[in-house]
């Protein structure tokens, strides 16, 4: 199995050389072709009628870029060009016979972008939709220490805010050691079977929180919850890869990261009423916030065992006789998927990864500078977001006025995360659209750390709110790691490694405001800007010339084989995923 040609410039899968036009799809087996497709295609006779680069909407960056507009027609053909336009390369690029979709993939396949449209809507609120549920239900039960500490959670329990930041470094050393078992359990039993059971599982840890003694429960709690969660991003995000092209699966991947945000704002309100039950029963209100959202989402996992089918042709089950799509629509979304990345139809959705494929996505070198990129970017931005609620509290705001303090950056993020996504996919750049969560961080760490000792709390709220508006570019990131990973067992190996590194991102984070650096932190601070400063300078612009340098390398080879000498490469080599002479790297 081989992963296609990329044009660097378009990340849109080329033909043989620059220029040149696919070869007619009539030479193709009519074997592969299904019934219902048949006639539809047969006024199908060349690859003209293809596009090139995927319609899209009317954007605002579009206009501040000055690119024209073109309305689109509703019945023009939205079917992409690929390498399965061409006769020589096609048989090279077929998926696997287990595959489970295959019998719906029909490479001759031609649809309308009313189609498209219409199957992409589905999907989003069949699939994208709980998926964002999911993930916010991920949120609800790893952000509500922050909320439980504007309760007194620290001096209720005799702890400091050493013990905190060890409760956070345990629980994410237990996130990032589960991550990689997580994926290889979830290939093996499938995403849609997995993710439900962490979710029951952690849920109940959360719930149980509610009995909480001291330290070592504290402890403990955070260590079992950690593993439990551990994995399920990776795991979700290769779920979707199923669904959606590598284009599409970016600005997806922003809204699931909103999803995370909405539910935090949410969350705030929810936790400004359940505090309020401090005294029930003798209890404090931060044992109720606990055991109130793990209840929450307890109900939620359980919906999700019938809420993710396996995949775009298994959506028929007892429960749901009749499926979410037709066989046309079927078609539609395996093909389009397949067309965008033959690499997703090499292991079927049940296929455990054998250890020789674990160990070879273990030693990909062309991936640790994306790692690298998530152990250092979101480190500037996580000691001020975890210690907001601590220091508010401090500067002599209220519990419930601390809740809702919160609020304001929430909203400011998933407005600028959003339009982040839709830059990066405009320019089609990642390396330097990443860099600005860093560039829009650096300044105001800057003003955090010239404070003066006692500032007005309104100042210092004003600075911190500002910095935390910052884009979130890790769902870019995350994209980016899986376009460049190839293949469905190095994206399943390196997405639990990127999430990994990030992990040890925030376990380094949680240890730069220390005790003795208390309240104004400027030791932390100046540390911060350190880093913030080397990922801008040296970090990003370093990653994207590496990129560009190993497709140079590529392309002065590539270019130079004539479409036979390509055929018989791709035929003979053992090179898999992103070490082929065909993959492009994105940056």
């Amino acid at each position: 199995m081989a992963t296609p040609t990329t044009n660097p410039k378009t990340d849109q899968v080329t033909d043989d050389k620059k220029g040149s036009k696919a070869s007619s799809v009539s030479d193709m087996s009519s074997e592969t072709k299904s019934p219902t497709t048949v006639a539809y295609n047969e006024k199908v006779q060349s690859t003209d009628d293809l596009v090139d680069e995927e319609p899209t909407p009317f954007r605002w960056t579009n206009y501040l870029l000055r690119k024209p507009y073109k309305p689109i027609d509703p019945d023009s053909i939205a079917t992409r060009r690929s390498v399965f336009d061409d006769p020589a390369l096609a048989p090279h690029y077929m998926p696997n016979d287990d595959y489970e979709n295959k019998h719906r993939l029909d490479i001759t396949a031609r649809w309308t972008v009313k189609e498209e449209r219409e199957l992409l809507k589905k999907i989003d609120w069949k699939v994208m939709l709980w998926a964002a549920v999911s993930f916010a239900a991920l949120n609800l039960d790893r952000g509500n220490l922050s909320q439980a500490n504007t309760d007194n959670f620290l001096p209720d329990l005799k702890m400091t805010t050493n013990d905190f930041n060890l409760g956070n470094t345990v629980f994410r050393i237990a996130f990032l050691s589960a991550e990689l078992p997580s994926q290889l359990v979830s290939k093996r039993l499938g995403p849609d079977v997995w993710i439900p059971i962490q979710m029951c599982g952690w849920s109940i840890v959360t719930l149980a929180q509610y009995w909480l003694t001291g330290r070592t429960t504290f402890l403990v709690c955070r260590a079992l919850l950690g593993f439990m969660q551990g994995g399920f991003i990776p795991d979700l995000i290769l779920y979707l890869s199923y669904f959606y092209t590598k284009n599409e699966l970016p600005i997806r991947l922003s809204i699931f990261w909103m999803s995370m945000h909405v539910c935090s704002i949410l969350a705030s309100f929810l936790a400004f009423g359940v505090l309020r039950m401090r005294g029930i029963l003798g209890k404090e209100g931060w044992r109720w916030l606990f055991l109130i959202e793990g209840l929450i989402t307890l109900l939620i996992g359980i919906a999700t065992f019938f809420k993710m089918p396996p995949g775009p042709t298994q959506t028929k089950t007892w429960f749901r006789p009749k499926g979410w799509f037709t066989e046309r629509q079927e078609i539609i979304a395996v093909t389009r998927v397949i067309r965008d990345d033959p690499s997703k139809g090499d292991m079927h959705n049940r296929e455990a990864l054998t250890p020789k494929l674990l160990w070879k996505a273990l030693c990909d070198f062309d991936l640790w500078p994306l790692y690298i990129i998530g152990l250092l970017f979101g480190i500037p931005a996580t000691p001020p977001a975890q210690y907001l609620t601590l220091s508010l509290r401090g500067l002599g705001f209220g519990t419930f006025q601390t809740n809702l303090l919160t609020i304001p950056s929430t909203v400011a993020t998933i407005v600028t995360m959003y339009i982040i996504a839709i830059l990066s996919e405009t320019l089609n750049n990642r390396a330097y659209v990443s860099m600005i969560e860093d560039a829009w961080i650096l300044p105001f760490l800057i003003a955090l750390r010239a404070l003066p000792d006692k500032p007005n709390p309104w100042l210092w709220y004003g600075v911190a709110t500002a910095l935390l508006s910052y884009p979130y570019t890790h769902p870019i990131q995350v994209g980016w790691c899986s376009r460049n990973a190839g293949g469905v067992a190095n994206r399943t190996v390196n997405a639990s490694l990127y999430n990994m590194f990030v992990q040890t991102s925030g376990i380094i984070a949680s240890n730069i405001y220390r005790q003795d650096d208390n309240p104004n932190y400027r030791r932390g601070n100046s540390w911060l800007i350190g880093i913030c400063a080397f990922n801008c300078f040296i970090l990003y612009p370093g990653v994207k010339e590496y990129y560009k340098w190993r497709n140079r390398k590529r392309e002065v080879i590539w270019d130079a084989m004539t479409s036979e000498q390509k055929s018989h490469y791709l035929q003979t080599t053992k090179e898999l995923g992103n070490k082929r002479l065909d993959f492009r790297f994105a940056h």
